[in-house]
C-alpha cells in the first residue's frame, strides 16, 4: 500500500543548514549521551527557502494509521524523498513539521555523494535535513553500498570511503559527525586498515578526526593527531606529506619531509627536504599548473649540499642542482608558445642521485623555447634553444694519473628565425613549390676551441616538384637550391691536432639538388587456404612487397672543410648516390566478414587511412577476396624494410678525410651509423623489423650491417611480453663503429657498446595478490666497470584495499657510484602512498 504526503509549508523550501561546533570540552566520546536531544550536539538552522515543490511518498507492507498530522508505519516501510530512500521496520512521520522516527533495520541511502548507512534506530528531520543514528555502518561515494559483505561496489567518487559509528548526527544534507567511531576505504566488516577515533567530522569537501589511531590487520599501529580525507575528486588539500624514510649504502639513512600547497584548482606547489646521514641536505620543489585546452606549466627543482665522499682513497663532491622546467600556451589553434628546458649544474650530481638508471646515465640535455604561427600551409616560428653535451666526465687526481676537468661541448641558437611551407601547387600545372628559410645566430663552445660570439647564419632552401603516377607506378622529380651565407669560416687546411680555428672572414655557400623517388606497384598475394586459416588461428594472410627507389644528386658546395659546424644544416655535402630498399608486409584478417569503413574522399583522410592500417602503398577492391583483402578488420603481423646506398662520389666532393669522423646529412639520416673514417662506395645495409604476433608480444630487431667489413656496426632488439599477470622485457643494444678499418694513429676512437637489459615479473600494482619483478642491466664488455651496472628486485602484496611493496636497487658506475638502497612503500586504497618508492621508479 502507498500514502503520499504532501504539505505546502512544509515542501516548498530547499534548505541549507549550518552546523554549530561543539565545545572542545564536549567532544570526548566519554561524554556523549546514550540517547537522542541533548543540547550539546549540533543543532541545524534553515537558512534559505526556495518555491519548488516536492513530495514525500510512504509505502509498508503491514499497518498503516494516522493520527492528526503523524503516519505511523509498520514492517518494510520505505520512504522516497528527493534523492533519498529510508527504509525501516517501524517510522513515524509528521507532515507538519518533518519530524520523522525509525526503529529497526534502519536504511538510509542517496544524496550527491551516494551516502549508504544503516542503524538500529534514529530520528530525521525531512525539512532541516538532519538526523541523529545509533550503531551505525555506512559508506560515502559507493553506489550500492559498502556497509556489508556480499554488496556489489561500484565507485561514484575517486574518495570513496566507508565508517562505522555508535552515534552520527547529519548537520545538513551533505554533513555528518560521527562518534565512538572507524573510518577506512575497505569493505567492512572486516576491513585490511582503518582510522580509529572518538569523533569524525566529514561534510561535503573532505573527512577529519583528531587524535585517531590507524589500525593495520586490526593491529594499532600509529597515532595520528590530525587527519584529513577528502570526499569531493576536484578538491585538493594543503599539508604535509607523510615522511618517508629510507636506506642507502652510500647516503646512509635518510628521511624526507615536503609540504603540500593547493594553490588553486589549477596550481599546486610542492616543496621538501631529504636529509642523508652520509651526505648532506638536498633540497626539491615541484610547481604545476594546468589550464583550459593543451595549457601547461611544470616547473621542478633538485639540490643537493654535499659533504663528499672518499672513493678509493680520493674525495669526491658530488653535490649540485637540477631545474627543469616545460609549458605550452595556445594563443589560438594556429599560434602556440612551448618550452622545455632544463638547466644541469654538475653531471656527477645526476650520475650519484638520479634514482632512474636512463636518466643517471644520460649525457645529453637539450633547452628549447619557442613561439609558432600557422596558416593555410605556411608556418613562420622563432626559437631559442641549447644543447649540452658531456664528452668526458670528470675524474679526481690519484698519486698515479692528474685530475681531468669535466669536458662537454654547447651549442646555441640564439636565436633562431625559420620559416616553412608545405607543398603548394602552382595554379593547375600539376608543379609544387615549396622552401624553408631561417635567419640564425650561433655559437659553439667545446673543449680548446669557442666560436668568437655569435656566427650569423642565413639559409635559404626552395625547391620545386612534380608528382607523376600510371597503372600503380608512383614517381617524384624534384629541383631545388641552397644559398646559405655565413659571418665567419673555419681555417682550411685544418692542423694536425683537429682543434678548429675560427676566421673572421664570411662564408657563402651554394647548391643545386636533384632527386628523383620512384615506387613500383605494390607486389601481393592472398594465402586463404584452410590450412593457412587454421595455422594463424582463422585468419587470411596477405603478403605484400614495396620497392623503392631513390636518386639524389647534390653539387657545388666546393668549400665543405670552411664551414663551422653547430647543426644539420652545416653538414650539406655533394653526393651522388642511389638508394634502394623493398619492405615487406604481412597481413593478418579475420576469416569473418567484418563491416569495412568507407575510404574517405579528401586526400589528407585518405592517407590518415591507410597510414592506420599499415598500407600507405596498397590500394584495394573490397570484396574481391582473392585479389584483395579489405582493409577493414585486418592488422599487420611482421614489417620489414632492408635498404642500402651506393655512393658514386665516393669522397662526397672532397668532404671526407681519412682517419676523422666525417658526419655528412646524407649518412645522418639514412644509417643509424652517421660518421665515415673514409671515402665509400656503398652504405651499411639497414634492417628494421617489426613483428606483433598478438595484443601480448611485440618484437623489434634493427642492426645495420656494413657489407664491406662484414660486420654489424648496430644491431639492437627489443622483445615486450605481457599476459595476465606476467610480463617480461628484454633490450640488447651493440655499437661497433666508426668503420672498417682501424690504423695506429687514427683520431676517432672506435666506439664499442654492447648492453643488455632484461625484465621479468609477475603480477599487477593495482590488482590483489602477490607480485614480484626483477630487472638487471649489463654491460657485455665488462671492462673496469664489472659486468652488472645496476640492478632491482621488488615484492609486493596486495589486499583489497592497501598495499606494501619492498625494493633492494643497485648500481655499479665506476667510481662515481657504487650504492645498495632499499626502498619501500605502503598503499591505501584512494588514500595516497607512503614511502620512498616512486611510482616512476617502479618496475611495475
Amino acid at each position: 500500500m502507498v500514502l503520499a504526503a504532501s504539505h505546502p509549508h512544509l515542501w516548498a523550501q530547499q534548505v541549507t543548514t549550518q552546523a554549530t561546533p561543539l565545545p572542545e570540552d564536549q567532544q570526548s566520546s566519554s561524554s556523549l549521551p546514550d540517547a537522542p536531544g541533548a543540547t550539546q550536539y549540533p543543532v541545524a538552522e534553515v537558512l534559505s527557502d526556495n518555491d519548488d515543490t516536492t513530495d514525500v511518498t510512504l509505502e509498508s507492507d503491514g499497518d498503516q494509521r494516522k493520527t492528526g498530522n503523524v503516519f505511523s508505519l509498520d514492517k518494510n516501510v520505505v520512504i522516497h524523498y528527493r534523492d533519498r530512500v529510508i527504509q525501516a521496520d517501524h517510522i513515524e512521520f509528521n507532515e507538519d513539521t518533518g519530524e520523522l522516527t525509525a526503529t529497526g533495520h534502519l536504511h538510509v541511502s542517496g544524496g550527491a555523494n551516494h551516502e549508504d548507512l544503516t542503524a538500529s534506530h534514529g530520528t530525521m528531520n525531512l525539512r532541516n535535513q538532519t538526523a541523529t543514528f545509533y550503531d551505525v555502518t555506512g559508506s560515502v561515494g559507493l553506489k550500492g553500498g559498502g556497509a556489508g559483505p556480499g554488496r556489489t561496489l561500484t565507485y561514484s567518487s575517486s574518495n570513496p570511503f566507508l565508517f562505522t559509528g555508535r552515534m552520527v548526527v547529519r548537520t545538513g544534507p551533505q554533513s555528518y559527525e560521527i562518534y565512538d567511531g572507524t573510518l577506512t576505504t575497505c569493505q567492512l566488516p572486516k576491513p585490511d586498515w582503518m582510522l580509529n577515533a572518538g569523533k569524525f567530522t566529514v561534510d561535503s569537501e573532505k573527512a577529519k578526526a583528531q587524535n585517531s589511531i590507524f589500525h593495520l590487520m586490526n593491529i594499532p599501529v600509529l597515532f595520528l593527531p590530525y587527519v584529513t580525507h577528502p570526499i569531493d575528486s576536484e578538491q585538493r588539500q594543503t599539508g604535509f606529506m607523510i615522511p618517508v624514510p629510507g636506506y642507502s649504502s652510500s647516503k646512509g639513512f635518510t628521511l624526507g619531509e615536503e609540504f603540500y600547497w593547493a594553490i588553486n584548482r589549477s596550481t599546486d606547489l610542492t616543496v621538501g627536504a631529504q636529509y642523508y646521514s652520509l651526505r648532506g641536505w638536498e633540497q626539491s620543489a615541484t610547481f604545476r599548473y594546468r589550464g583550459s585546452g593543451n595549457n601547461f606549466a611544470k616547473a621542478r627543482y633538485t639540490g643537493l649540499l654535499d659533504r663528499g665522499i672518499v672513493t678509493n682513497g680520493v674525495y669526491l663532491n658530488q653535490g649540485g642542482e637540477d631545474v627543469t622546467f616545460s609549458g605550452r600556451h595556445d594563443f589560438s589553434s594556429q599560434t602556440r608558445v612551448a618550452g622545455d628546458v632544463e638547466y644541469l649544474s654538475s653531471y656527477a650530481y645526476r650520475e650519484a642521485f638520479a634514482e632512474n638508471f636512463s636518466v643517471a646515465v644520460s649525457s645529453d640535455i637539450l633547452s628549447i623555447l619557442y613561439g609558432v604561427h600557422e596558416w593555410d600551409g605556411y608556418s613562420a616560428s622563432g626559437r631559442v634553444d641549447r644543447y649540452q653535451g658531456l664528452k668526458q666526465a670528470a675524474t679526481a687526481a690519484t698519486p698515479d694519473e692528474p685530475a681531468v676537468a669535466e669536458q662537454e661541448v654547447r651549442i646555441f641558437h640564439a636565436p633562431s628565425l625559420d620559416f616553412n611551407t608545405t607543398e603548394h601547387e602552382i595554379g593547375r600545372t600539376g608543379l609544387f613549390w615549396s622552401m624553408d628559410a631561417s635567419e640564425a645566430g650561433l655559437s659553439r663552445v667545446q673543449p680548446d676551441f669557442s666560436t668568437g660570439g655569435l656566427t650569423q647564419r642565413f639559409d635559404l632552401h626552395p625547391e620545386l616538384s612534380y608528382p607523376l603516377g600510371f597503372d600503380g607506378w608512383r614517381m617524384r622529380a624534384s629541383v631545388g637550391v641552397r644559398e646559405t651565407a655565413y659571418s665567419r669560416s673555419r681555417q682550411v687546411p685544418y692542423n694536425d691536432t683537429g682543434i678548429p680555428v675560427e676566421l673572421p672572414d664570411p662564408l657563402n655557400r651554394a647548391d643545386l639538388e636533384i632527386e628523383g623517388d620512384l615506387r613500383a606497384p605494390v607486389v601481393e598475394r592472398v594465402f586463404d587456404s584452410p590450412g593457412v586459416e587454421k595455422f594463424f588461428g582463422g585468419n587470411d594472410v596477405k603478403h605484400t612487397i614495396e620497392p623503392e627507389l631513390t636518386y639524389r644528386y647534390v653539387t657545388g658546395v666546393n668549400n665543405f672543410l670552411s664551414v663551422l659546424r653547430f647543426d644539420d644544416v652545416d653538414v650539406v655535402s655533394d653526393t651522388n648516390e642511389l638508394e634502394y630498399g623493398v619492405t615487406q608486409r604481412l597481413f593478418l584478417r579475420p576469416v569473418k566478414n567484418r563491416p569495412c569503413k568507407e575510404r574517405p574522399e579528401s586526400t589528407a583522410q585518405s592517407q590518415n587511412w591507410d597510414d592506420e592500417i599499415g598500407m600507405t602503398q596498397t590500394r584495394e577492391r573490397v570484396g574481391d577476396k582473392k585479389d584483395s583483402l579489405p582493409s577493414c578488420g585486418s592488422h599487420p603481423l611482421i614489417s620489414w624494410r632492408l635498404a642500402q646506398k651506393y655512393f658514386f662520389n665516393e669522397d662526397f666532393g672532397g668532404a671526407v678525410i681519412n682517419g676523422r669522423r666525417n658526419i655528412f646529412d646524407t649518412t645522418l639520416n639514412f644509417s643509424g651509423i652517421a660518421f665515415l673514417t673514409e671515402p665509400r662506395a656503398i652504405s651499411p645495409l639497414i634492417s628494421r623489423l617489426r613483428v606483433r604476433t598478438s595484443a601480448h608480444m611485440d618484437v623489434e630487431w634493427d642492426f645495420d650491417l656494413d657489407t664491406g667489413a662484414k660486420k654489424f656496426t648496430s644491431n639492437n632488439v627489443l622483445v615486450d611480453v605481457h599476459e595476465n599477470n606476467i610480463f617480461a622485457g628484454l633490450s640488447y643494444a651493440r655499437l661497433n663503429a666508426p668503420g672498417r678499418f682501424y690504423t695506429e694513429g687514427v683520431i676517432s676512437a672506435v666506439s664499442n657498446f654492447n648492453q643488455l637489459r632484461l625484465l621479468l615479473g609477475y603480477g599487477s600494482p593495482t590488482k590483489p595478490g602477490l607480485g614480484i619483478a626483477g630487472n638487471v642491466g649489463l654491460d657485455l664488455n665488462a671492462n673496469n666497470t664489472g659486468l652488472v651496472q645496476y640492478g632491482a628486485v621488488q615484492g609486493s602484496y596486495n589486499w583489497d584495499c592497501c598495499g606494501f611493496s619492498v625494493e633492494v636497487r643497485k648500481y655499479e658506475l665506476g667510481s662515481v657510484r657504487n650504492e645498495t638502497a632499499e626502498r619501500f612503500n605502503f598503499t591505501l586504497l584512494n588514500i595516497g602512498t607512503a614511502g620512498n618508492l616512486r611510482r616512476t621508479a617502479s618496475l611495475f
